[in-house]
């Protein structure tokens, strides 16, 4: 598996991590020269 692959892959499991324990927000990948290179969330808390 290449450098490429490599990142894909680890990229969504982040991904996958993230969305398990997120109820309300957002999540913005950052992706440079075919990589990505952050992972940026943005999570909401609703009061009710």
């Amino acid at each position: 598996m290449g450098k490429k692959e490599e990142n894909i892959e680890y990229s969504i499991e982040q991904l996958r991590e993230m969305l398990e324990t997120m109820k309300y927000g957002s999540i913005t990948l950052v992706v440079q020269d075919n990589y990505v290179v952050q992972i940026e969330r943005n999570e909401k808390v609703r009061l009710k």
